[in-house]
């Protein structure tokens, strides 16, 4: 099964100073006996290559791979030029680290703190992520924004920006249920986009439903574990994750 967990997951142990990227990856393996990794760049203490190819062997060490690097820091739209270059320049670096660590899709958010967008937005932000696009084509992973804050949040934006770019290296990852704008329909209507899931707690009484929606879309991609509140992560993650795991399995077995 295609089963990730994030590492924010564990953001408070994280900034407590009890885990860090290397234990998460031990929890993957002998905690949770999950292959998928999904890292938030925050819990990298380095962009140096040497420190990057030390996880990257520890990953391959344990049999793991990195089905996403989720990017902060690197969104691409703000007002002021000055802030969306040094956002640029750290959106290069973090694909530079997803390539030496073997990511097979990478999060970078749109920006935008309204959900409406002008056209020097919508252009700026096409341009730079069909340029994302054509270097995640060339090194066999994909690229794309979270349905995460600000302009992201209406399905709209994320249709017209897919079509625009064009790319297929291009999609999103879908954080299910994290919508400002029809809400009730975003996760349908965007599943064909995703490349990448991030299932809360929250939405934990309507798993069924949402995966059903991503398979019916063709989606191949991970079902990746996504805790939020920082509290007793190692419990609540096992929850969420056991009940992905039970949900896949009985959709598996009805597709049989």
């Amino acid at each position: 099964m295609n089963i990730s967990i994030a590492s924010y997951s564990f953001h408070g142990m994280f900034n407590e100073g009890r885990v860090d990227i290397f234990g998460y990856l031990e929890s993957l393996k002998y905690r949770y006996h999950v292959r998928g990794a999904d890292i938030w760049n925050i819990m990298l203490a380095s962009y140096d290559e040497d420190y990057l190819r030390k996880i990257r062997s520890s990953m391959d060490e344990k049999e793991l791979h990195l089905a996403n690097l989720c990017v902060d820091g690197a969104h691409v739209w703000e007002e002021e030029p000055e802030l969306r270059e040094k956002h640029y320049q750290n959106g290069l670096q973090n694909l530079r680290a997803a390539e030496i660590l073997g990511a097979q899709t990478v999060r970078i958010d749109m920006g935008g703190r309204e959900l409406g967008m002008t056209e020097e937005q919508f252009e700026y932000t096409v341009n730079i992520y069909k340029e994302y696009a054509r270097r995640a084509e060339e090194g066999g992973y994909k690229v794309g924004p979270e349905n995460h804050w600000g302009t992201s949040r209406d399905p709209e934006n994320i249709r017209k920006l897919v079509e625009a770019v064009g790319s297929p290296a291009f999609g999103i990852l879908l954080h299910l249920e994290n919508w400002d704008a029809d809400k009730e329909n975003g996760d349908k209507l965007c599943a064909k986009y995703a490349f990448h899931t991030h299932f809360a707690a929250w939405v934990l009484p309507n798993y069924e439903e949402k995966i059903r929606h991503l398979m019916d879309a063709g989606y191949t991609g991970h079902y990746s574990v996504e805790h939020h509140s920082g509290q007793n992560e190692y419990v609540e993650v096992e929850w969420q994750l056991a009940n992905i795991h039970r949900i896949l399995t009985k959709l598996k077995q009805e597709s049989n």
